[in-house]
């Protein structure tokens, strides 16, 4: 599946330039990482949003946001927000904030 380059650009310039950023193509779309965290991706033109358990419900009540169900089942934790949900640029930074935000407060990962 490709991934819609306009809303990829769209996300690039809510992000800028942060320490840590970095962009991975996975799941036929493409991953942005914080710290080696994933915490948004562009699916065709649809948004995968890492908003973790805790918010999950609150996610999933706003209008155009459905569960994340990439491998068949429910991912906890992640949502897809379609199209309309992001026409509007304030409405995409508000995820990909939130997102960010949520990945900068977890535990730094385990080196491999």
């Amino acid at each position: 599946m490709a991934y819609d380059s306009g809303l990829t650009q769209r996300v690039r310039e809510v992000l800028g330039v942060r320490p840590g950023l970095s962009e991975r193509k996975m799941f036929g779309g493409l991953a942005f990482m914080l710290d080696g965290k994933m915490f948004v991706g562009v699916l065709g033109s649809v948004l995968m949003a890492r908003v973790g358990p805790q918010r999950h419900q609150d996610a999933l009540a706003q209008p155009y946001v459905r569960e994340m169900d990439f491998t068949g089942r429910p991912m906890k934790g992640y949502v897809f927000i379609d199209p309309p949900g992001l026409a509007d640029d304030r409405d995409l930074a508000a995820w990909v904030l939130w997102c960010a935000g949520h990945v900068a407060a977890l535990p730094a990962n385990k080196p491999r």
